[in-house]
C-alpha cells in the first residue's frame, strides 16, 4: 500500500504538469496505457481476462473511472496539495462502506482516531481561498467513489486475480475517456506526451500495488495507509510548484500520521485476535 500511495502520488505530480489537457482526455491516455501493460502481462501468465464476476468488475471499473475523472478535474483546478487532502478523505467513506457492506468491525475507539485524521485533513485543507466549494464537493464525491471501488476490490478477494480487476477499471476508463475526448480534445505537444505516457505506467504500478493490498488487509487498514499520500504531496507540491504551507498545515500533518498510526496498530491488535479465534 505504501508503495501504492507512492507511485499515485508521482502520478499526481505529472497530471499537475498537463493541466492544460481535459481531464477526460487525460483518463483516456492514463487508462489506455495501463490497459495494454494488463494485457501483456495477462497474455504473459495466460490468464482468462474476462474474468468470472463480471458485472462486478465492470461495476468497480465505474466506480474508479468516476473517482478518477472528478479527481483530476479538481487536481487541475487546486493548489497540489489541498487536492490530494480532500481526495484522502476516501478512508472514512472506505470504513463505512465496510461496516455496511462487508460486515466489517471496527473497535470504538478507532472511529476517534478517524476523526482525527479527519481534523488534520480539515487543518491542512485551511482556509484557502483558491479552493471554489464546487471543486471542494466535487473532490469529497470523487473521495466516495473511490470508498466504492474499494470496498468492490475486496468484495472481490480470491475471486478474480488482481491483474484481471485492474483490467476492468481501465477498459472502463478507457472507453469513457475515448467518447469523452470527441467533445473536448487538445492535442499534446512536446513534454505533454512524456508526462500522458509516466501517468499510465505509473498508474499500472499504483493500481496493482493498491489491489494486491485491499485484497490482503482489512480495508479499514489498508485505506487508512493512504492518508500518507498527504505526505508526499505536501513535498512535491514544495519541490515542483513551488507551493508554502503554514504551521497549521503541519500541525495537521501531525494529527494525519498520528490518527493513522494509531488505527493501524488497533486494527493490527484486532486483526491478531481474529486470526486467533479462526
Amino acid at each position: 500500500m505504501l508503495a501504492a500511495t507512492f507511485f499515485f502520488a508521482l502520478m499526481n505530480v505529472c497530471i499537475k504538469k498537463i493541466s492544460h489537457i481535459p481531464p477526460m482526455e487525460v483518463v483516456f491516455f492514463r487508462c489506455f496505457v495501463s490497459m495494454v501493460c494488463c494485457f501483456a502481462i495477462i497474455f504473459y501468465d495466460k490468464l482468462d481476462w474476462k474474468g468470472s464476476n463480471r458485472w462486478m468488475l465492470i461495476a468497480r471499473g465505474v466506480a474508479g473511472t468516476t473517482a478518477v475523472y472528478t479527481f483530476f478535474v479538481t487536481l487541475q483546478h487546486m493548489p497540489l496539495a489541498p487536492a490530494v487532502t480532500i481526495q484522502y478523505t476516501s478512508p472514512i467513506f472506505t470504513t463505512l462502506i465496510a461496516i455496511l457492506i462487508l460486515k466489517e468491525n471496527v473497535k470504538p475507539i478507532q472511529y476517534l482516531f478517524f476523526a482525527m485524521s479527519f481534523l488534520g485533513v480539515i487543518m491542512v485543507k485551511g482556509f484557502d481561498a483558491r479552493i471554489n466549494i464546487w471543486f471542494l464537493l466535487l473532490g469529497l464525491f470523487s473521495a466516495f467513489s473511490s470508498a466504492i471501488a474499494y470496498n468492490l476490490v475486496r468484495s472481490l478477494k480470491e475471486k478474480e486475480h488482481p491483474i484481471v480487476v485492474v483490467l476492468h477499471f481501465q477498459l472502463v476508463g478507457t472507453l469513457v475517456g475515448f467518447v469523452g475526448c470527441f467533445f473536448d480534445w487538445k492535442m499534446p505537444q512536446g513534454m505533454d506526451w512524456v508526462y500522458l505516457l509516466l501517468t499510465g505506467i505509473l498508474t499500472q504500478l499504483g493500481q496493482t500495488n493498491l489491489t494486491k493490498a485491499l485484497q490482503t488487509e482489512r480495508v479499514a487498514i489498508t485505506s487508512s495507509l493512504n492518508y500518507l499520500g498527504i505526505l508526499y504531496a505536501l513535498i512535491f507540491g514544495v519541490m515542483f510548484f513551488s507551493e508554502s504551507y503554514t504551521i497549521t498545515i503541519i500541525t495537521g500533518i501531525s494529527f494525519v500520521v498520528g490518527g493513522v498510526l494509531l488505527n493501524i496498530i488497533f486494527g493490527k491488535k484486532d486483526q491478531a485476535i481474529a486470526a486467533t479465534d479462526e
